[in-house]
């Protein structure tokens, strides 16, 4: 893995490599470079398989982070690539023509974070919120309480526990000083 590391380094200009254990490791590169950078991971390097493809959202630095998790089955080791897109035009460019299951996992970040991947096949049609007119779900500034407040009536007996005392209540049922 370090020969891999150290060539998309010079390559790809990939900076906080982080070793997340012997068979995997972790890596940042810039949006421009992303998509050429797995590329030559499937092609030279032999990973072929996607594992993954997820993001989050870093509200207080107005960015999102892009994940792609990729696995060499002949060697057993996995990469993660990491980019970072701005939230304010969330817009990466598809790797569906590398792997066609990626096209699910961008209608995904699409509907519940609002990324854009253009040219990618189904893009806009719903995918799992059918009718969904409110800002993407898991973006952090979306409002789960008011929005669960606002849609769904209360039901009777239903109450709100202290998560400490109700966790010692249930596992110290007959001990008091708990």
């Amino acid at each position: 893995m370090n020969d891999i590391i150290q060539d998309i380094t010079t390559r790809f200009s990939v900076t906080d490599i982080i070793n997340k254990r012997e068979n995997l490791t972790f890596v940042t590169c810039r949006k421009e470079n992303t998509i050429s950078l797995i590329t030559h991971l499937r092609d030279r390097e032999k990973f072929t398989h996607l594992v993954l493809l997820t993001a989050v959202d870093w509200i207080e630095d107005n960015l999102f982070q892009l994940t792609y998790i990729l696995n060499n089955p002949t060697k057993k080791i996995d990469i993660a690539i990491r980019t970072m897109i701005p939230r304010d035009n969330p817009v990466m460019e598809s790797a569906h023509r590398l792997w066609e299951q990626v096209a699910t996992y961008q209608r995904e970040l699409k509907e519940m974070f609002g990324i854009e991947f253009p040219d990618s096949p189904r893009l806009n049609e719903p995918f799992i919120l059918e009718g969904w007119n409110e800002i993407p779900p898991y973006r952090r500034d979306f409002d789960t309480k008011k929005y669960s407040t606002e849609t769904y009536f209360p039901r009777i007996g239903r109450g709100t526990n202290d998560p400490e005392e109700y966790m010692k209540s249930k596992l110290y049922p007959n001990d008091p000083t708990k």
